[in-house]
């Protein structure tokens, strides 16, 4: 099939369902932020180099909030060209710079992680609140560097106002040449992370595993903390591997190399779908604080324990 086929093929014709899902989503990933929002601040041990990680992370998923309600506007069925430029120029990119901004900072909390736990005092400038501060600092820097172009490179001087008009049809060839690239680099960066945290989190599961022949009360912390990281790994990988593995493919009908109607549909719905994926992280990143952080879990412990009524020793 030609090119004319695929210019004149609707992609984005069956959003509504997605559009739910994502409402639910923003709901309670704004309620649990905000709990986590306010747990760090009150935490007087915020300032650990882990709970560095973790507040940038909440950082992260804060501008994912603000990206959601125009994509959910967008998926609703808002065809308006102004909405779609908005959501292609300003909130798509955001939604990608807190996917990676996420993916770094789990893969450098699951080291750090790996750090504690086996206590290494060869690599103890890389669990100093500095070190942690800097590498954030870099984060930030490099996902900013990959995705704010694709706010900036402006788009096609003359947009057609049609139905189902999708981000690649309103960028000129820089614009998509730019965007490719960032697919590129984003994987780079998913391999990578992925790489730190299967192995950080699999050294800790096998350290854990290798105890369940300790005494009781030693045995049972272990198997708490093994159920634990491998909860937290088993998140990372529903989250970000089905999404990886069809985005590459979907990035080609973008940029024309697939033109194919059918196909090109598909690979779209592929990639929403697993994009719903790794929006959900929103969602689980609060689960992720309250297990691994323990200023975390103080605070919301103390915050929801029940406090029973001390009767006045004085009735009168």
């Amino acid at each position: 099939m030609g090119i004319p086929n695929a210019s004149n093929c609707v992609v984005n014709d069956n959003m509504v369902p997605f559009a739910s899902f994502y409402i639910l989503i923003f709901i309670i990933g704004v309620a649990a932020s905000m709990v986590a929002l306010w747990a760090f601040i009150t935490s007087r041990s915020a300032k650990k180099c882990i709970n560095v990680y973790f507040i940038n992370l909440l950082t992260s998923d804060f501008l994912l909030m603000l990206a959601l309600p125009v994509k959910i506007a967008k998926d609703l069925g808002n065809d308006s060209k102004s909405l779609t430029i908005f959501h292609c120029q300003v909130s798509a990119p955001l939604i990608y710079i807190n996917m990676y901004a996420s993916i770094i900072f789990l893969a450098f909390v699951s080291v750090q992680r790996y750090l504690q736990i086996t206590r290494s005092s060869k690599l103890l400038r890389l669990q100093e609140v500095g070190f942690a501060v800097l590498m954030s600092s870099v984060v930030w820097f490099l996902v900013l560097f990959i995705n704010v172009p694709n706010m900036a490179i402006p788009i096609k001087k003359n947009v057609e106002d049609k139905v189902g008009l999708t981000c690649s049809d309103i960028k000129d060839d820089m614009g998509k040449h730019w965007h490719a690239l960032s697919v590129f680099l984003g994987m780079a960066i998913f391999l990578n992370a992925s790489v730190a945290v299967l192995l950080s989190n699999g050294l800790v599961l096998k350290k854990f595993w290798g105890r369940r022949e300790s005494d009781p009360e030693e045995r049972a912390v272990a198997r708490h903390a093994f159920i634990n990281i491998a909860l937290v790994t088993l998140a990372y990988v529903v989250s970000f591997v089905p999404y990886h593995a069809v985005r590459m493919p979907y990035t080609f009908t973008q940029i024309e190399v697939i033109t194919g109607c059918t196909l090109r549909k598909n690979l779209f719905l592929a990639k929403e779908s697993t994009l719903l994926l790794a929006i959900l992280h929103l969602c689980f990143d609060p689960v992720l604080y309250f297990v691994i952080c323990r200023a975390f879990r103080h605070q919301i412990t103390k915050a929801f324990s029940i406090k029973r009524a001390v009767p006045d020793a004085d009735p009168g």
